[in-house]
C-alpha cells in the first residue's frame, strides 16, 4: 500500500523539477511552456509531440507559397482575386470578411485601414507593387489596392496578393470587401 503513494510523490516531484527547469531556461512565459512541458511528461508524449511538430511545419515551408482564393468585391461588383499565403497575408485573411472604405494616395493607390495591424514575420522579399496588387505598407499599417505600378520596391511594404481589375475599376473604387473563398 505504501508502494502507490510513493510512486505518485515520485511522478509529481519528477513533473515539478521538468517545470521549473524549463521556465528557468527559457525566455517564454510559463503559460507557452506549460503545454509543451506537460506533453512532455505525459504517457502519450510522443503521440502529443506529433501534432506539434506539423503544426510547425504547416506555418512555414510550402504552404508560404500558396496562394489563396478569396472572393473581393469592388463597388458591388465581384472580382478574382488571390492572397499569397505569405505570414501577413494569412493574418488578413484571419480578419476576413472585410468591408473598408477607400481613399486615394498619391494618385498610385486607393488605401484603408484594417481593424488591427498584421504581422510582419518572415516578410517575402521586397518587390515592386504593380497594377491590381493588395500590399501592406507596415509602419502605417494600411491596406493598399494599387491602380498604377507602384515606386521601386520597399522592405515597408509587402506584396499580399493580387485582383484582377483594370486599373479604371480600381482608380474609382470607394468600397472593397474582402471574404474568404467558397
Amino acid at each position: 500500500m505504501t508502494f502507490a503513494p510513493r510512486r505518485a510523490l515520485t511522478a509529481t516531484a519528477t513533473t515539478g523539477v521538468l517545470l521549473l527547469t524549463a521556465t528557468a531556461c527559457s525566455d517564454d512565459s510559463p503559460a507557452e511552456q506549460a503545454p509543451a512541458t506537460t506533453a512532455s511528461v505525459s504517457s502519450s508524449a510522443p503521440a502529443s509531440g506529433q501534432p506539434q511538430t506539423s503544426a510547425s511545419a504547416s506555418a512555414s515551408g510550402s504552404d508560404r507559397s500558396t496562394p489563396m482564393d478569396i472572393r473581393v468585391t469592388i463597388d458591388g461588383r465581384r472580382v478574382d482575386a488571390s492572397l499569397n499565403g505569405s505570414p501577413a497575408a494569412r493574418d488578413l485573411a484571419s480578419l476576413l470578411p472585410l468591408t473598408l472604405d477607400l481613399e486615394d494616395f498619391h494618385g498610385t493607390e486607393r488605401v484603408a485601414d484594417p481593424p488591427r495591424k498584421l504581422t510582419t514575420e518572415d516578410a517575402p522579399e521586397p518587390a515592386a507593387a504593380k497594377v491590381g496588387d493588395i500590399a501592406y505598407f507596415a509602419p502605417w499599417g494600411n491596406l493598399a489596392v494599387f491602380y498604377k505600378d507602384g515606386p521601386a520596391a520597399s522592405a515597408d511594404l509587402l506584396i499580399l496578393g493580387h485582383i484582377d481589375a483594370d486599373a479604371d475599376q480600381l482608380s474609382g473604387a470607394d468600397r472593397i470587401t474582402i471574404e474568404t473563398a467558397p
